[in-house]
């Protein structure tokens, strides 16, 4: 992985810490709005998490992809550009 490891631990850590928050707030019982505005906190988080490790791909991995000199045969080439622009739209798909 390319991205900022200490980054997106800290991300997954604060969303961790966050689902804690909500299951201690469901089991008080507490006010439906306030926790689905945790929830909702929670997402936000892990999209930031999910977004630099996505940036991190794009630009590290598909960008070593299209600009791979040790890999002479050009079809090879094409074809590991082409994996990862697949890799990239299978999970755009589960995005939408």
């Amino acid at each position: 992985m390319q991205a900022d490891k200490k980054q997106i631990i800290r991300l997954l850590n604060t969303a961790r810490g966050q689902i804690d928050g909500i299951i201690n707030m469901v089991e008080s019982d507490r006010y439906c709005i306030d926790v689905s505005n945790q929830i909702l906190a929670s997402q936000a988080v892990l999209t930031r998490a999910n977004k630099e490790i996505l940036q991190a791909h794009i630009f590290n991995c598909v960008l070593n992809a299209v600009s791979d000199d040790c890999c002479c045969d050009e079809d090879a080439q094409k074809a590991n550009l082409k994996t990862k622009l697949e890799e990239i739209s299978a999970l755009l798909n589960k995005l939408m």
